[in-house]
C-alpha cells in the first residue's frame, strides 16, 4: 500500500498519483486530503464572508459548508473513488453522500458550539479543528457506504 505511493512519489509520476482511477485505499486517503482541503478552503472563506456580515457563525457556517460539500463531491467522483454512475444510480449515490455530509455537518456544528460558546475559542479556529474531525469521519463513511468494492 505505502510501497506503491512511495514508487509513485519518487518517480514524480503525478498523474497515477493524484489522477488515474485507483482502488489503493491510501492513495485514495491520499487524494481525499487534497479535496478535502479544497472544500475546507470553500468553506472557510464562505463562513468567514459570511459570519462577517452579521449572520450568526453556526448560521453561515451550515451555509458555508453546504458549498464545500458541492465541490467535495466534484472532486471525490473526479480523483478519489472511481467508477461511474449514471441516471437513479448518482441520485441514489449523491443521496447516501449527502446524509453522510448531513451528519458530518451536525458533527461540525455541535463542535464548533461547544468550542466556541463552552469553551470560549475564536469561531474560525473551532471550524478548522471540526473540520479536521469530520474529514475523517466523511472519508470513512464514503469509503465504507459509498465506494466500498462490491
Amino acid at each position: 500500500m505505502l510501497k506503491k505511493f512511495f514508487e509513485l512519489l519518487k518517480k514524480g509520476d503525478f498523474k497515477d498519483l493524484l489522477i488515474e482511477p485507483t482502488e489503493d485505499g491510501f492513495l485514495q486517503f491520499f487524494r481525499y486530503i487534497f479535496v478535502g482541503g479544497a472544500s475546507f478552503v470553500t468553506d472557510y472563506v464562505l463562513l468567514h464572508i459570511i459570519t462577517e456580515t452579521g449572520i450568526h457563525y453556526l448560521v453561515s457556517g451550515a451555509v458555508s459548508f453546504i458549498a464545500g460539500l458541492c465541490v467535495n463531491y466534484a472532486l471525490s467522483k473526479l480523483l478519489v473513488f472511481s467508477g461511474k454512475t449514471t441516471g437513479a444510480e448518482k441520485a441514489k449515490e449523491f443521496s447516501v453522500f449527502a446524509i453522510i455530509a448531513v451528519l458530518g455537518l451536525g458533527l461540525t456544528e455541535l463542535l464548533m458550539w461547544v468550542f466556541t460558546e463552552k469553551l470560549g475559542w475564536y469561531y474560525m479556529i473551532s471550524k478548522a479543528i471540526a473540520a479536521i474531525i469530520v474529514l475523517f469521519w466523511n472519508f470513512f463513511m464514503k469509503k465504507i457506504l459509498l465506494y466500498r468494492k462490491k
